[in-house]
């Protein structure tokens, strides 16, 4: 035998002898550690892996809050993308009380020391601008300044400014937008009999008691009622049959649209407007109760909460009389205006209900009915609609300039 051949047996006999030894060692260590094994079981393994993936899953999701953020949505999305496919559902696993702090890598921990400072918000910035004496500033300038600042002015000044920007037509949402401007505006943003007054001007002396609510706010912003910042709008599309042609092998088709309108007002008067005019061009008319389109009907609106827990809008409206009159005096032959003959008013029933991210944005058809009462014999005629396809719901849509100016203050 060569002598590579024998070195070669010899590293041979000497792994067999090895691999024999390490065998021989871990099956006397097993016994000796009371029958438990010393290495890390399966179980413990696949937790760690469980954890290691979810928390790279939760750096990607973090990365792609950041991206979007910034406003990089298709790198968001290639690391929303990442994340969901280590974690399905790492959308809920993740704290979303705070910010990405860039310091700690984008974590959404929850600071729980900062979360009682400001559990309650309102407390927190009164307590911040009361100052030594026990008096409470609502507002100091950031730079000296040789003009008047808006801090000098009284509480109760500060107060009829904000009525003046919530107005007569509830612009609560202008309320809010003000109160990001300093804590102290959001004080007097918060300021209890501002709600107060919201809530009476909706549902009148009802609601004299806020319970079941914590606050008037509270109350405004979740119990059901209509909108005043815009126009209930709703289209309704159909296919007419034409007449025939002369040879009768030809029979037109037509498609009809039109849309009904309905703006609510915080005194309890409404507006009703249907016509086949888009509603860019139809809104703008809507802006004022002194609108002067023929075919607007006027009326009222009430409010009612039903044995089933269902909001309802009752709106009865009608043509005004002067506009009645006055379709008798267009005509110079005509030598006295004779009264009308009839009076037609038409009974709505919609049902309140919220749809998506907007509350109370949805009316959906319940009754629609036409009252005529003639002059002559004083017989009422009530003829009720079938409540079909027809009628779609009317959706709610804000319009910034009904809420542009201030006629007068809440």
């Amino acid at each position: 035998i060569g002598p590579k051949v024998w070195e070669c047996c010899i590293s041979y006999e000497q792994n067999l002898s090895t691999d024999a030894f390490r065998a021989k060692w871990m099956s006397e260590l097993q016994p000796s550690s009371g029958g438990k094994k010393s290495v890390p079981k399966a179980a413990d393994l696949k937790r760690r892996q469980e954890i290691a993936k979810e928390e790279k899953a939760r750096e990607l999701f973090l990365k792609a809050v950041e991206e979007e953020q910034s406003g990089a949505v298709y790198e968001a999305i290639k690391y929303y993308k990442s994340a969901m496919q280590l974690v399905p559902d790492i959308e809920f696993k993740i704290n979303y009380s705070r910010t990405p702090d860039p310091d700690h890598g984008g974590s959404y921990l929850e600071d729980n020391e900062n979360d009682r400072k400001i559990d309650d918000l309102l407390t927190y910035f009164q307590q911040q601008l009361t100052l030594c004496d026990g008096t409470m500033k609502l507002c100091e300038p950031e730079t000296d300044t040789t003009q008047l600042h808006i801090s000098a002015l009284p509480f109760e000044v500060l107060m009829y400014i904000f009525r003046w920007v919530v107005s007569c037509d509830l612009d609560l949402r202008a309320l809010e937008q003000l109160s990001l401007v300093c804590r102290g505006f959001y004080i007097c943003a918060r300021d209890p009999e501002i709600w107060r007054s919201a809530c009476l001007r909706v549902w009148g002396r009802s609601c004299t008691k806020m319970l079941p609510f914590s606050s008037w706010r509270e109350m405004f912003l979740e119990k059901p009622r209509v909108r005043f910042d815009g126009v209930y709008i709703s289209k309704t599309s159909y296919i007419r049959q034409g007449e025939e042609s002369l040879d009768g092998f030809y029979r037109a088709w037509h498609q009809v649209e039109y849309y009904r309108y309905l703006r609510f007002f915080p005194d309890g008067q409404v507006m009703m407007l249907t016509t086949p005019e888009d509603p860019l061009v139809t809104v703008p008319r809507l802006r004022s109760k002194n609108s002067r389109v023929d075919s607007i009907m006027f009326g009222h609106y009430r409010l009612s909460q039903d044995t089933d827990n269902q909001t309802k809008v009752y709106v009865v409206v009608s043509k005004r009389k002067e506009e009645k009159v006055a379709e008798y005096q267009r005509s110079r032959f005509c030598r006295r205006s004779p009264a009308p003959e009839a009076e037609r008013a038409f009974h709505v029933g919609l049902q309140l209900s919220s749809g998506g991210r907007q509350r109370f944005n949805k009316l959906v058809w319940i009754h629609h009915s036409c009252r005529i009462t003639y002059r002559s014999t004083g017989e009422t005629v009530v003829t009720a609609f079938d409540v079909d396809k027809m009628y779609t719901p009317l959706l709610f849509a804000r319009v910034k300039s009904y809420t542009a100016f201030s006629e007068h203050p809440l």
